[in-house]
């Protein structure tokens, strides 16, 4: 095996160690920022949803302002989001370039889709189980854990699948202009040497890495809707 992979990709194999450290890299990325867009990207979701026109806490100036935060941060390109974002990420990591400047981009780039992605999944719940709730007294709060999150714990699994799959096209993106991970490791080891096997090997592990992810986002959606 180790004969036909050096044969196949020698400059990957020559760099073998880096490649591995590029890898740990971009799944503590996924991990990290993909945590963080989690909580944040719930929180925001569900104000959306119980702050809509007719919904539970009907707030139009909040659902307004909300909205079109997240809608301007989802409409800049990501490339320019990250040389938007330099100074600030900088004050925030100390560097704006490398694996530690990675982070804030990515999450300020992330939480507005995932947002976006839970607002869509929690409104799929059927307003009837909404109105039994607040007959039966429950608390806005209430309402929110036990019909909004529980009844969409499916669709919740789908619209995180779906947000870790684009946040590993990001990752590459950010190691590509400056930061770490898989796409710098491509860009500088396999784009500016011309090394053809580099960049496939990188190519071939992020896809390995899209298909896990797929694989358990579906696993967890079946076995969470009744």
């Amino acid at each position: 095996m180790m004969e036909v992979l050096n044969q196949w990709m020698p400059n990957l194999m020559q760099l073998f160690p880096q490649f591995v450290d590029s890898i740990v890299q971009t799944l503590i990325m996924l991990l990290v920022v993909g945590g963080i867009s989690l909580i944040f990207g719930l929180f925001f979701g569900v104000i959306l949803v119980v702050t809509r026109e007719g919904d539970i806490m009907e707030n139009k100036i909040i659902y307004t302002i909300l909205g079109k935060i997240i809608d301007l941060f989802r409409a800049v390109p990501f490339v320019i989001l990250i040389m938007v974002l330099g100074d600030v990420t900088r004050f925030i990591s100390g560097t704006s370039i490398g694996f530690k400047g990675s982070f804030f981009p990515l999450i300020v780039g992330t939480i507005p889709f995932f947002a976006r992605q839970i607002e869509q999944a929690i409104a799929e719940i059927d307003r009837g189980l909404v109105e039994a709730s607040e007959a039966m007294g429950l608390t806005p709060f209430q309402i929110m854990v036990r019909v909004y999150l529980r009844e969409s714990v499916p669709s919740i699994i789908r619209a995180t699948t779906i947000t870790f799959i684009s946040l590993i096209g990001l990752t590459a993106i950010v190691g590509a202009i400056g930061g770490g991970g898989v796409g710098a490791f491509c860009y500088n080891y396999g784009y500016s040497k011309q090394s053809q096997d580099v960049i496939w090997g990188g190519v071939i592990v992020l896809v390995l890495i899209t298909i896990i992810v797929q694989s358990i986002g579906n696993y967890f959606t079946r076995k969470t809707t009744h």
